[in-house]
């Protein structure tokens, strides 16, 4: 069963139309299926799409901020479940708490850096839940070769690339998350390649 999930994405007001359009949609899909979030508690780019959507619709829905983003007014001003953390290392750690999921949309840097540490965590057993690229547009098909070349080249094990799922349609995702295999925290052990 799927209460919450946790959503990393960018949050770049600049962010193209086409990216915004699947952030709704997995936003209704969650929703629909009463599915609560949490995500980074931004007001802009993806992250305030996927907000507004759940505040429009009453969703189930916290963000995680730290401080200093608050300050600058990044802050979702709609969303009164709003944790406001001391710093970005709290945040990532308060967003894998308690989820049974972690879906990864298209973002900038910061988006990549919690979804590097999330698939290291997994693969130390540290992090045992589903993680799902939603790979629209192609967008992460260059890290997901890159992955690739880090099996060829032995710096990860084949069976590495089962820690996460890939799928390119939001309708897609809740499957995913479904069939992702089991995980525990054993995996430290095939940690080493």
């Amino acid at each position: 069963m799927i209460r919450i999930v946790t959503i990393y994405c960018a949050s770049s007001g600049k962010t193209p139309k086409k990216y915004k359009d699947i952030a709704f949609q997995l936003a209704d899909i969650l929703i629909d299926n009463n599915i609560g979030l949490l995500y980074g508690g931004g007001a802009v780019g993806l992250m305030g799409c996927i907000a507004d959507r759940y505040v429009e619709k009453n969703g189930n829905i916290r963000g995680i901020i730290p401080e200093f983003m608050v300050k600058v007014e990044w802050a979702h001003p709609k969303v009164k479940d709003l944790v406001i953390v001391q710093n970005m290392h709290e945040r990532k750690q308060r967003l894998i708490e308690n989820t049974d999921a972690v879906i990864a949309l298209p973002g900038g840097t910061g988006t990549l850096e919690e979804l590097m540490e999330v698939l290291a965590l997994k693969r130390l057993g540290k992090f045992i839940k589903p993680i799902v690229i939603l790979n629209s547009f192609g967008f992460y098909d260059e890290l997901l070769a890159f992955f690739n070349t880090m099996v060829s080249e032995k710096f990860l094990r084949p069976d590495h690339l089962d820690a996460y799922k890939v799928v390119n349609s939001p309708s897609k995702v809740i499957q995913a998350i479904l069939d992702s295999p089991e995980w525990n925290e054993g995996a430290i052990e095939n940690a080493p390649v």
